[in-house]
């Protein structure tokens, strides 16, 4: 009988292959002819390249965001998303309301910086390329280009009267891992922006700087990083934790998928206190340094809850030099919790919490309560305010580039970020400068009104309140300035962001936004208080903070 139903279960699951192969070979012959008579018969002569480009990416946009194909023209993207560098000048560029493109930000160090392009600068010319009408996508492309090349860029300096010229020389553009490490009092800071093939060692080399400066503990912020290298987040953990733990598991359908990464050398220090930042968009290999040191019960994590990738990319080549970034598997740390969220099999959204993959509950070292399908939540959650409609309109129209300009030309550069403070004559110029801009974004109050206005004729009630509509809408009249000195306090950070980022690049931005952290000034008050560091990592209840 037992040998009856183990024939039996292999019968099934022969059938089972037999009719999945199948159905892929017969949905291959109908993709194949489906292309041959479209292009045989088609009103239009077809793009081959661009019309199966859109059923790839169709095809994979029902699977996961994660899993994409990258043609041979794309390698440099694909190259910039895995090993964080490309061959180019180092510098982000970003087209104005006017259709002209200019620098955006250029990195220290790098090629763009080196020959003196500043952000603002209008690029009109590329060798013989004339810029205008052209996108951002065009204008990058054209340069990037390998390490070594040079080309003439042709740019135009706002309230200059003529048109500057440089040679630039393209150079391996590799972006900064760690842009920023310091004392804040008694803490080492570590801002950890990517984890890049190399970022171990930047993060070993802070942590040592910051030892022997005298730091008691150590503040690590993985605020925004998106993740990167697996096998470096391992090795980062390994900094604070003994050697020969299993730090994270990845499973997936075939025996190549699953790998346990374990610590494989003596850490660093075991004991000082330490505190993880996190935010909604740190994932990934992020989430796998935040959660196992959590689970490990190594250090108390401070924030929001983590976005939640709990899966694994790999690379696949393809023919005609072509790509195949592929989701895998899945990874599990230390607790053997999953942090994926969204089960994109189901199809679900990442819309509420009801829509996670699970709510089941593992324990960390110390015995507390921690949740697989939700990214990493906190032990302690600070809560921050939303970001008001005018301070994002701010931070994505081109006043703020212009101002920043206007101020860096009419300024000396501060001797320092801490130095700097944003005064309130420079405030009322900025305020001026949006007015006379013609500045416009979407004010809530007025669409909220005019909603209640459509309800209320709907069900007949608009005339009987008409005089208090009219009443109501002169108190909402539009006054640009008393809005602006409304959110005074997050407007002034996105001009002081905008004006150091151009004397002290990425790392200037760093410390210049840690100024006012409450993430950061949680983050010291509970290191402050080794009693309730330990009662945290011991299990007590997690905390909130409103701002």
């Amino acid at each position: 009988m037992t040998y009856l139903l183990m024939f039996m279960a292999v019968a099934i699951n022969l059938s089972a292959q037999q009719n999945h192969t199948f159905d892929v070979v017969k949905n291959l012959d109908v993709f194949h002819n489906i292309y041959r008579n479209l292009d045989a018969f088609y009103v239009d002569t077809l793009d081959a390249d661009k019309v199966i480009k859109v059923g790839i990416d169709a095809m994979l946009h029902s699977l996961d965001p994660y899993t994409e194909y990258y043609p041979e023209e794309d390698e440099n993207d694909l190259k910039m998303l895995t090993q964080a560098k490309y061959g180019g000048i180092g510098s982000l560029i970003r087209m104005m309301k006017d259709s002209t493109i200019i620098i955006a930000e250029p990195y220290e160090g790098m090629p763009a910086a080196t020959v003196g392009l500043k952000a603002g600068d209008i690029l009109l010319q590329i060798d013989d390329h004339d810029l205008t009408g052209m996108g951002t996508p065009e204008v990058s492309n054209l340069l990037r280009g390998e390490p070594g090349t040079t080309f003439v860029l042709k740019f135009q300096r706002p309230n200059e009267s003529k048109p500057r010229e440089v040679k630039i020389t393209r150079q391996s553009i590799k972006l900064p891992a760690v842009p920023y490490y310091g004392m804040i009092g008694n803490s080492g800071y570590i801002n950890l922006s990517q984890f890049t093939n190399d970022c171990y060692g930047y993060v070993r080399k802070a942590v040592i700087s910051l030892k022997e400066q005298g730091a008691q503990n150590l503040i690590f912020d993985l605020r925004g990083n998106p993740g990167g290298a697996l096998d470096q987040a391992v090795k980062i953990v390994n900094l604070f934790v003994p050697k020969g733990l299993t730090i994270v598991e990845t499973r997936g359908k075939v025996q190549g998928g699953n790998q346990t990464y374990k610590t494989d050398d003596q850490p660093l220090d075991e004991e000082i206190p330490i505190v993880v930042l996190v935010s909604n968009n740190s994932a990934s290999a992020s989430e796998i340094v935040a959660g196992s040191l959590q689970d490990l019960d190594r250090a108390v994590i401070v924030g929001s809850r983590t976005y939640g990738k709990g899966l694994v990319q790999s690379i696949r080549e393809l023919p005609y030099n072509g790509n195949l970034k592929l989701t895998t598997a899945k990874y599990y740390i230390p607790s053997g919790r999953c942090i994926q969220e969204i089960d994109y099999k189901q199809r679900r959204e990442k819309t509420t919490n009801a829509n996670t993959t699970s709510d089941e509950e593992f324990k960390t070292r110390n015995g507390r309560i921690v949740k697989s399908g939700k990214g990493i939540m906190p032990d302690v959650e600070v809560k921050h305010d939303t970001m008001q409609n005018i301070v994002y309109y701010l931070a994505n129209d081109d006043v703020l580039i212009r101002y920043g300009t206007k101020y860096c030309q009419t300024h000396p550069a501060p001797a320092s970020v801490a130095e700097f403070k944003l005064t309130d004559t420079d405030f009322e110029d900025f305020k001026k400068m949006v007015i006379d801009s013609d500045f416009k974004y979407d004010r809530l109050s007025e669409k909220r009104l005019e909603d209640l206005k459509k309800v209320a004729e709907f069900e007949g009630y608009f005339e009987d309140a008409k005089a208090e509509f009219e009443a109501l809408e002169k108190k909402l009249t539009h006054n640009l300035a008393k809005e602006m000195d409304h959110h005074a306090k997050d407007i002034r950070q996105l001009i002081a962001l905008e004006i150091i980022k151009r004397y002290f690049y990425e790392s200037g931005s760093v410390q210049e936004a840690l100024k006012d952290d409450i993430d950061l000034q949680k983050a010291q008050e509970i290191l402050a208080d080794k009693a309730k560091y330990d009662s945290i990592l011991k299990g007590k209840e997690p905390e909130s903070l409103n701002p």
